[in-house]
């Protein structure tokens, strides 16, 4: 029966520390949440994006990233959309829909050695181009797929 109560008391103390913390502003949530790039999601153009995540809107066309989604899509508010590359050293991918009142979709960092292979849906206000930006060895490149929205895009 002790046991249970030093248990308790254990976990009344543990969740007591967090209250106290968190309440004189020690132990923020920002402070444990990863950072993003907040500009590139306020950016109203694609170029703006770009700055905002990398800090440069110079992007090569390159064939070796392939994006696979839908040529048709029947709902705008879920579009799934998979990039992957053949870059070598490949850091991140960046997802955007190029009509959207603020393209950027998402932006993914990969770690070392790891395969440049992302899926997501996203939302797309209207017929657009889903924008590829993949950094890899320093450089930008980019790729692009027009899709056809029919219906319930994110505008409307």
């Amino acid at each position: 029966m002790s046991m249970k109560r030093r248990v308790f008391l254990k976990g009344t103390l543990a969740a007591s520390t967090v209250g106290v913390l968190a309440g004189a502003g020690l132990l923020a949530p920002r402070a444990v949440l990863a950072a993003w790039p907040k500009s590139a999601f306020d950016a109203t153009s694609v170029d703006g994006a770009l700055n905002g995540v990398y800090g440069s809107s110079g992007a090569a066309d390159s064939n070796s990233i392939t994006i696979k989604a839908p040529d048709i899509a029947e709902n705008g508010a879920v579009v799934p959309v998979t990039v992957e590359s053949s870059l070598p050293g490949v850091d991140s991918i960046t997802i955007m829909s190029a009509s959207n009142v603020n393209p950027m979709a998402a932006s993914f960092s990969l770690a070392a050695g790891t395969a440049a292979y992302v899926s997501t849906r996203i939302k797309m206000a209207k017929t657009s181009d889903v924008v590829a930006v993949v950094k890899s060895g320093g450089k930008l490149y980019k790729a692009a797929k027009n899709v056809k929205v029919t219906i319930g895009g994110c505008g409307g």
